[in-house]
């Protein structure tokens, strides 16, 4: 299998191995320049490239050629051209050519753009990203593409994300030359770690809800939820392990690293975490990562669910970031053995704490959305009040530092788990504080707020362009210093001291906290209504105008397209609610009392004598429920009737927020309690239990 898994690893990707092998060396050396030192792309180079990756393709099977790349959407798009060119002897060629590899021209209206495109303005442009490789996926090959609107704004995901890491390695080089190491670029890694439930399939098209929306809108908790904790790390079931195996082919033969694979802390859950890669590869195969979920779940009878929450009071689905600096291989965020005396590790871990008080409401904002808010705040996910955790040892450190004190802290101690045969090994410098949004866990930095389905370009996007923005405002100071050494101690004494506030190394569950983060001035956004509102503030709309990764109108389309995307998702919730109710609930609960109030009327019939107290406790528990549940019904429908009359985005959405999701939730608590006394067999829906522990 060893050998296997090697023979196929990155089969189907045209990376550095296949074009050093293919190319002509002066094409290869030329398009090397370019990936690694930006110099511009010959459109000769490009020909040559796009002849050698059309005839590789092909030997794949490949027959068309897409432009892929990522719209406002979350999700991936693609648009197919074949390489077949009809000849005038009715006979045909297979051409594709360096203009057709570098460019295309999908439709910009169509896909979200929070007002940047006109139906009217149609045409948009996908350019190719030479930096993420291409790839063939079900006989097409796919070219990793930015997306940008006949004007030149970006229009998608992956723009922003690549200025700036272009950016945040400019400055982070700024800051190593200071340092006397002379370095051309630094890399910003990310590592993915991605949950997700997977259901039978059967079970799946039999709810409505989990089609359209993603999540049950309905479901009683069953009498056996995750208290028990056995399934998380427990022993795979066959028909999961068949999945992850053939998940890891799939992902494997695309060159996707996939390392890690296990069950997770709820009932149908699992996780799969990959080796880290730089940011924009690892976006890339993240997204790749989903698709293929859901395409080989299905040929293995399964749904794989990618929703935050898609089980009311199950653990919801997260994708930890995990987040670091690299430059020549050296990992900026190692503390190394003693990071007290490590100057060049305390001035990037300052940056980072920096930019993230600075931004807080940005880094929430990137993250917000219907789905997720269902998430933040409970079992294992963080809350919505972004902290810092840095661990006792290291802010120990920090402490002697911003203090000028001896470093107290217990430094790398061993642990011993008093058997001679086990093993001793020194213990991390931090442990593990699940309830923190932004931890630091060794030598990296966990955001663990994105949820499953999201796509991780934004969060990172602004978390580079945050940290390139502090680590600039640092270089133009220690540039002038006189003394090199003493300035980057102040430096750091005085960004410790301005944004300790941050760093928080508690429950973040607690409601301590909640009052003692209000108290240090923390924001707390606790939905996407509340988070999007603050994305337009001047200071955000400065950043990225000033590092140069959005301009003001491409910030203020991202935050019409989630104000917008907000209204919809609840809108197409509430009223998949309603016709569930409508057409399956209620009249499965009448069914259900019918027959019942028959079986009254036969007793009565034999003798009035006969009790039917069970009958009439079940009759006036199901005729209540069914009354609660028309009641509730007319209530979603009359207050999505009143956000949809409203003009202004933002105002919809807090009508949906504020009047049309406690309606649901009175919906779904009345459905919910009539499912629990209604006969199995009536009730048209799944039971949580039959989904979550099918064998």
């Amino acid at each position: 299998m060893a050998a296997n898994v090697m023979e196929i690893y990155g089969s189907k990707v045209f990376n550095e191995h296949v074009m050093k092998e293919r190319l002509p060396s002066a094409t290869y050396r030329s398009l090397k320049a370019t990936l690694e030192k930006g110099q511009p792309l010959d459109i000769e180079v490009a020909n040559v490239v796009a002849s050698v990756m059309k005839r590789w393709a092909m030997e794949l099977g490949a027959t068309h050629y897409t432009h892929w790349f990522q719209p406002l959407t979350g999700i991936t798009s693609e648009k197919h051209d074949g390489f077949v060119s009809p000849m005038k002897d009715g006979t045909a060629i297979m051409e594709f050519n360096g203009k057709e590899l570098v460019r295309s021209e999908p439709d910009a209206s169509s896909f979200p753009n929070g007002g940047l495109r006109a139906t009217c303005e149609a045409r948009g442009y996908t350019a190719w990203d030479p930096t993420s490789y291409a790839f063939v996926k079900d006989g097409v090959l796919c070219i990793p593409t930015a997306f940008c609107s006949y004007n030149g704004e970006a229009l998608d995901a992956k723009t922003p994300l690549l200025r700036s890491l272009k950016v945040l390695s400019d400055q982070a080089c700024r800051i190593l030359k200071l340092f006397g190491k002379d370095v051309e670029h630094v890399s910003v890694t990310v590592g993915a770690e991605q949950e997700y439930f997977l259901i039978r399939k059967e079970d799946y098209a039999a709810r409505k809800d989990l089609i359209l929306t993603g999540r049950t809108m309905f479901g009683a908790m069953p009498t056996k939820g995750q208290e028990m904790e056995e399934h998380y790390f427990g022993a795979l079931r066959p028909v999961v392990a068949a999945f992850m195996e053939d998940l890891d082919t799939a992902l494997w033969e695309l060159g996707i690293p996939a390392k890690t694979k296990h069950n997770e802390v709820a009932p149908c859950q699992h996780e799969l975490a990959p080796i880290f890669d730089t940011a924009n590869i690892a976006v890339d195969h993240n997204l790749l990562t989903m698709e293929m979920m859901k395409k080989i779940a299905e040929k293995h009878g399964l749904a794989c669910l990618l929703h935050e929450k898609p089980f009311t009071g199950v653990n919801g689905s997260g994708k930890h970031d995990n987040w670091s600096l690299t430059a020549d291989k050296q990992n900026l965020l190692d503390p190394g053995e003693t990071p007290k005396d490590n100057l060049q590790f305390l001035l990037f871990f300052a940056a980072v704490i920096k930019a993230v008080d600075l931004y807080q409401d940005l880094l929430r904002a990137t993250v917000a959305s219907p789905a997720n808010d269902h998430r933040l705040g409970g079992n294992e996910a963080p809350p919505a009040i972004i902290s810092m955790f840095v661990g006792d040892d290291l802010a120990a450190v920090l402490d002697a530092v911003s203090t000028d004190s001896e470093y107290a802290g217990p430094g790398r101690q061993r642990i011993d788990l008093g058997v001679d045969v086990l093993p001793k090994f020194k213990k991390d410098n931090t442990d593990r504080n699940r309830t923190s949004p932004f931890a630091f866990t060794g030598n990296k930095f966990e955001f663990r707020m994105p949820g499953s389905n999201m796509n991780l370009a934004d969060a990172n996007t602004t978390l580079n362009t945050a940290v390139a923005k502090v680590l600039k405002g640092y270089a133009d100071e220690l540039e002038q210093a006189e003394d090199f050494h003493t300035a980057v101690v102040a430096l750091v004494k005085r960004t410790l001291h301005d944004h300790k506030r941050i760093i928080f190394n508690g429950n973040g569950y607690s409601a301590e906290w909640e009052a003692e983060a209000a108290r240090r001035g923390l924001y707390n956004l606790r939905n996407t209504v509340d988070a999007a509102a603050a994305m337009p503030a001047e200071k955000n709309i400065a950043l990225f105008e000033e590092m140069g990764v959005m301009t003001r109108t491409e910030l203020l389309s991202r935050y019409e397209v989630k104000v917008e995307n907000y209204s919809k998702v609840l809108h197409i919730e509430a009223l998949t609610m309603v016709e569930m109710a409508n057409k399956q609930l209620i009249p499965a609960a009448a069914d259900y009392m019918g027959d019942i109030a028959g079986t009254v009327a036969a007793k009565r019939t034999v003798s009035d004598c006969l009790p039917c107290r069970a009958e009439m406790k079940i009759l006036e528990k199901v005729s209540a429920g069914t009354d609660a549940m028309s009641d509730a019904v007319d209530a979603v429908t009359a207050a999505v009737e009143r956000a949809e009359a409203q003009a202004d985005s933002l105002e919809k959405a807090k009508v949906y927020r504020d009047q049309v999701l406690p309606a649901m939730a009175a919906l779904r608590a009345a459905a919910d309690a009539t499912e629990v006394v209604c006969g199995e067999e009536y009730w048209p829906l799944p039971s949580y239990s039959k989904m979550l522990y099918y064998v």
